[in-house]
């Protein structure tokens, strides 16, 4: 049932996703997967590769990562505990749709192709739950893409600092005061250049709405960035 300490079943039971099993489909499940370790900044999987598995996070945080035309790296997304990824190719037998990378040391169950659609056949509910994480997930993705075309970059970037402040273990009720991420990746995740995003935060170092100090960025006027949020 358990592969390095983690119950497969019991972390199957705490995603969304798997919840619309019945505990023998979930134990059937968890029967065929595999467990697998990957350190931060290790690749999960590379867009275009052959997708023959989908993953659920046991411990650590993913990021979904592509590409663009241009050649800009861009964030698409973080993945926590309970999440699950992998599901698209997984689902049409085609390739990755994206680059998947461990932000942090990470702990996946991995389930391969053959069984889940199996268990997909057998469970119409279970069917259900992973059609509407796809409608999650292209939603967010339009939502993103309108955001990047039609938003100006204090925009984006104060409704970037404010998500990621209520980002758990922080949450709506208790939002973090401080964040570590670095301005290159604060850049990926809203498809601009760190140079754009340095001379931004900048400026609003010298409005006193956040404060750059020992690799941290500091949320000074949270009621600032919201005006400039638009009320996020």
């Amino acid at each position: 049932m358990s592969d390095l300490g983690i119950n497969k079943e019991k972390l199957l039971g705490q995603s969304l996703v798997f919840k619309a099993l019945d505990p023998q489909a979930r134990r059937d499940l968890a029967a065929f997967a595999l467990v697998k370790t990957h350190a931060a900044g290790e690749v999960i999987f590379s867009m275009g590769s052959p997708g023959h598995s989908m993953m659920a996070i046991a411990e650590g945080v993913v990021r979904v990562e592509m590409v663009t035309p241009a050649g800009r790296d861009v964030i698409l997304s973080e993945l926590r505990a309970g999440d699950v990824f992998g599901e698209i190719a997984l689902l049409d037998g085609g390739e990755r749709s994206a680059t998947v990378r461990a932000a942090s040391n990470c702990t996946l169950v991995v389930l391969e192709r053959r069984s889940l659609l199996d268990v997909l056949q057998r469970n119409p509910a279970f069917s259900i739950q992973l059609i509407a994480l796809l409608c999650q997930r292209v939603r967010r993705s339009d939502a993103r893409m309108l955001e990047i075309a039609f938003t100006d970059l204090p925009t984006r970037l104060a409704r970037l600092l404010l998500r990621l402040t209520v980002t758990p273990p922080a949450s709506p009720e208790t939002p973090a005061r401080r964040l570590s991420l670095s301005q290159s990746e604060l850049a990926k995740m809203i498809g601009i250049t760190r140079e754009n995003l340095n001379r931004c935060l900048r400026k609003w170092q010298e409005a006193k709405l956040i404060d750059l100090k020992d690799g941290w960025l500091i949320l000074r006027d949270r009621a600032g960035l919201e005006a400039l949020a638009g009320g996020e």
